[in-house]
């Protein structure tokens, strides 16, 4: 089945919204010093990225719970690559893009 452009579309701005959502959700969770809109979609998290440690994970792990129902275990480690690798674990969980209300 071939999806229209009106699907298409409303697939990638569900998308676009969860990113921002979570974003959002990372830099008030973790009382990061950085406005959400300059966070990359590809941006790593860990390292050179945001530079985050072992301690946020914990508060990631316990926000991707809280806000999109999905949990994360030992053996997800790869999700926590950059926000899009988070959004495609939480998308293949849940079997589709959650709604969220827009940033």
């Amino acid at each position: 089945m071939t999806a229209t452009y009106e699907e298409l579309l409303a697939t990638a701005e569900a998308r676009t919204a969860l990113n921002n959502h979570v974003k959002a959700q990372l830099v008030e969770s973790l009382g990061l010093e950085i406005r959400p809109e300059l966070i990359g979609d590809d941006q790593p998290l860990f390292g050179r990225g945001l530079e985050l440690d072992s301690l946020d994970t914990l508060e990631i792990v316990v926000m991707v719970e809280e806000q999109l129902d999905v949990t994360i275990s030992d053996d997800d480690r790869s999700a926590f690559g950059s926000i899009n690798r988070l959004i495609d674990f939480v998308v293949a969980d849940r079997g589709e893009i959650p709604q969220v209300e827009a940033a």
